[in-house]
């Protein structure tokens, strides 16, 4: 398969910016290859600028879960264009898409609409210390919640203590105020609570991990972070920007039955376009500014474009059998990629929840950071290449999800399937 234009156009990003990419994962460094550089999509498919055509399991990092173009959002958006792309002012839209948000999501009674997920969940944890008095935060090794300085740390020396900074430009100051515990650990998190009585002012979790790979929680291990953070007065936040409207219409917490204080969204409820959102208990949420003294303000929150590609989604989510029709898409290719590498004598730990999954390549269960990291990622990047070149599109790293859409047809998932028996052959 040619790749010459991609490459090209890779060598000009390169001389302008950073890394030739706006964001890392984007620049192949991890399978060893140039990026490809998308043109189009349609549907279930993405093309290259060298004519290359793709099944995409990507999905823009999520959003796409009607798959690419979908008219009813396009249709949305550029009848939005002709009144205006931005005002930095109240629109009816921004109420509407609200609404439609609290109405799905068990934990929000109000949200407040940003535009990223980086932004949403560094807004929920200032709300979370400026609603607590409290300083200090707890978030899990292997979940990532963006790049705020507070987030980008991970543990230090022992299973679980004090972080220290996990990017060059973070502050110790800063990084010393994060806690970071074992995903599915209970026992790690019990431990730093009780080390650092009354100065925990929010735990931030993703409730079904999905940048380490997709990790599914352990059975009562939501069940006890809610218990935890109960008897604690610890504001719970779930980090649902990934999986919120993705596994269910109301995200991990419908599915699971947990309800959060806070949960933070992005992705899906943007339609493809730049959003996010944070969302709690009216009595969190009502210290914001300007109701409250807890500083938040972006001028293209609530931008007009995207709350319309927003509601064009969910009204497309909210149809009858939507989820259900999306959900056999799903183990039909996780189950049939696991079934591949079976055949193939090659050991993988597939998991998959909704329409997430992933083939950890590893002969053990992945249930934390430290399990996903034994993962063969020379092996997974020969496979990544492999399937890239039986044009089937999958994320560029080990440690990232794959994402069905409902756009993927049976014709794609028997490609993908038949393309993944061939690939583990390669590689066995």
């Amino acid at each position: 398969m040619n790749h010459e234009r991609s490459s090209f156009l890779f060598r000009q990003a390169q001389a302008v910016i950073p890394g030739g990419v706006n964001s890392p994962v984007r620049a192949f460094k991890s399978v060893g290859a140039d990026p490809l550089f998308i043109k189009k999509g349609s549907g279930s498919h993405i093309y290259d600028e060298d004519g290359n055509a793709f099944i995409d399991y990507v999905g823009s990092w999520g959003p796409m879960i009607v798959g690419h173009c979908h008219p009813d959002i396009i249709t949305a958006v550029q009848d939005t264009m002709t009144s205006g792309a931005s005002f930095g002012a109240p629109t009816e839209r921004e109420t509407t898409l609200a609404n439609m948000v609290i109405d799905a999501v068990p934990s929000i009674e109000m949200v407040r609409m940003v535009s990223s997920g980086t932004e949403a969940t560094m807004s929920a944890i200032r709300l979370a210390r400026g609603y607590t008095g409290r300083d200090k935060i707890l978030k899990f090794s292997g979940c990532y919640h963006g790049h705020a300085d507070s987030l980008l740390v991970k543990a230090g020396s022992g299973a679980a203590t004090f972080g220290v900074p996990d990017s060059p430009g973070v502050p110790a100051e800063v990084a010393r105020l994060t806690l970071t515990a074992e995903f599915n650990s209970l026992d790690s998190v019990r431990k730093l609570v009780a080390e650092n009585r009354s100065s925990i002012a929010c735990i931030i979790v993703e409730p079904v991990a999905g940048n380490m790979g997709t990790v599914l929680p352990r059975e009562g291990f939501l069940e006890g972070l809610r218990e935890i953070c109960t008897n604690e007065g610890i504001v719970l936040i779930f980090d649902e920007v990934m999986s919120g409207f993705r596994v269910a219409y109301g995200g991990v917490q419908e599915l699971y039955g947990v309800t959060p204080d806070m949960t933070t969204l992005g992705k899906i409820i943007g339609g493809g376009l730049p959003v996010g959102a944070f969302g709690g208990k009216r009595e969190i949420m009502e210290k914001l500014s300007p109701s409250g003294g807890v500083y938040q303000a972006g001028t293209l929150s609530g931008n007009p474009l995207a709350m319309s590609a927003g509601i064009a989604t969910l009204n497309i989510l909210k149809q009858p059998g939507f989820y259900e029709a999306l959900e056999e898409k799903s183990r039909a290719v996780a189950e049939g990629i696991a079934a591949a590498a079976g055949k193939a004598g090659y050991p993988i730990y597939s998991t998959r929840v909704g329409s997430m999954f992933c083939a950890f390549f590893s002969k053990g269960e992945v249930h934390d950071w430290p399990t996903a990291s034994q993962c063969d990622t020379k092996a997974f990047a020969k496979y990544f290449l492999a399937m890239l070149d039986e044009g089937v599109y999958l994320a560029p790293s080990q440690f990232e999800t794959a994402f069905v859409s409902a756009a993927h047809s049976e014709s794609d998932i028997e490609k993908t399937i038949a393309a993944a028996a061939r690939c583990f052959k390669l590689i066995a």
